[in-house]
């Protein structure tokens, strides 16, 4: 991967943690900042998938890796936000 598709990665990555954070209902009492770290890791997750099963080069938008990512980082997100509410 070039520099260019490592940026890329992060700030895609920035955006899918904000759209994962919005589909989980209620409110999550997590830092903005583990928000996007959690959507990084879910881009970067979810592109490795999507290329294992080969949906990852579609013409126009990837609209099937897209929706990989944005489940993994609202699981990544309920995840968090549930283990960090126990005691």
């Amino acid at each position: 991967m070039e520099i260019t598709g490592i940026f890329t990665a992060i700030i895609i990555g920035l955006i899918i943690g904000a759209l994962g954070r919005l589909v989980v209902p209620g409110k999550q009492n997590i830092p903005i900042w583990l928000t996007l770290l959690i959507g990084v890791v879910a881009a970067l997750v979810g592109t490795f998938i999507a290329a294992l099963i080969g949906v990852d080069d579609t013409r126009g938008v990837d609209w099937i890796e897209l929706i990989l990512q944005i489940a993994l980082a609202a699981g990544g997100v309920a995840l968090v936000a549930g283990a960090r509410r126990r005691p």
